[in-house]
């Protein structure tokens, strides 16, 4: 119920020029009452026809995992043969793969299935440590709260990293991790835990292009630096300068992505300093230059259609 709840929270939560983003459609081969691992049934209305009027197929891990329907392993064969981008969270790799989707490619599942799954399928090639995987048209991700980090990946890659750490920010999840992040590394920026530091956090959000330091932070909380630090980290779980780390970093890629600055204007107005500092944290981060981001993510000029969305 967990991986299934993921895609449908996360992408309704995406308006785009005050529509929705997506249209999210759960299907099973059979319609109907559909039993789940934690006891309760699910009434899934729609059928596997609806799979044809999709524009992408996200499968769901299941307790048939070794055995998957061949309806939907065909359903999904078939999606791929007509273009449209497959996804899968947890198990749900073992149906694309007995589709024969992920043979010669990368991919990635739950890390206690990898081996399993491996073994199956000897042809993919397996990387059982990350996230998220994108090859191509065809998308994996590990188990559990992976398949958020995955879902905010489309919503970026739909519609920029401002729409998608908002949607974020609604759901109350960290903002979009890079795929190749280790399933076992912590999250960058947990949940916030409290308020007292909101107003600072605020306030350094309105002033990133500013050369802040713990000495500032401290002075517009009222507190001395140690209490800030403590209080901060208690509230946000890292250091105060780590939380602003990541924000200018984020600031760095919606600047990236809706505006066509050079590069020293935007490691300026995020708070980066010089354009080869703004290089050496963006490939830390995101993998990619601050010239490959902008070529990949940059949604000026382009007003992308709404997206349906189906389970199976």
């Amino acid at each position: 119920m967990f991986n299934l709840a993921i895609p449908e929270l996360l992408l309704d939560k995406v308006e785009v020029d005050g529509g929705p983003g997506y249209e999210v459609v759960i299907c099973a081969p059979d319609p109907g009452p559909v039993p789940t691992t934690g006891g309760l049934d699910l009434y899934v209305r729609h059928g596997l026809d609806v799979v044809r009027d999709a524009d992408m197929v996200v499968v769901v891990g299941t307790g048939q995992r070794f055995t998957p329907d061949p309806r939907t392993v065909g359903a999904v064969r078939e999606a791929a043969a007509a273009g449209k981008r497959i996804a899968s969270i947890c198990s749900g790799a073992f149906v694309l793969a007995e589709a024969g989707l992920l043979d010669g490619r990368r991919a990635t599942t739950y890390w206690n299935q990898a081996e399993e799954l491996r073994r199956r399928y000897p042809r993919i090639d397996l990387t059982d440590d990350v996230l998220y995987v994108q090859d191509g048209q065809i998308m994996t991700s590990s188990g559990y709260a992976a398949g958020i980090d995955l879902c905010l990946h489309i919503v970026r890659t739909d519609y920029g990293a401002a729409v998608a750490n908002e949607v974020a920010r609604t759901a109350l999840v960290a903002p979009v991790r890079p795929g190749g992040q280790t399933q076992f590394t912590q999250t960058p920026l947990p949940p916030e835990r409290g308020t007292a530091c909101a107003d600072t956090r605020g306030w350094a959000m309105r002033n990133l292009d500013k050369p802040l330091t713990l000495t500032d932070l401290a002075r517009h909380a009222g507190v001395s630096v140690r209490t800030l630090t403590r209080r901060f980290h208690a509230e946000s779980g890292v250091s105060p300068l780590q939380w602003l780390l990541h924000q200018r970093i984020e600031r760095a890629k919606e600047l990236l992505e809706t505006t066509t600055l050079p590069m020293d204007q935007v490691a300026h107005a995020s708070g980066l300093g010089t354009a080869d500092s703004l290089r050496a944290h963006l490939v830390r981060r995101a993998g990619l230059t601050p010239s490959a981001y902008r070529a990949q993510f940059s949604r000026l000029g382009t007003t992308p259609e709404p997206v349906t969305f189906s389970a199976a």
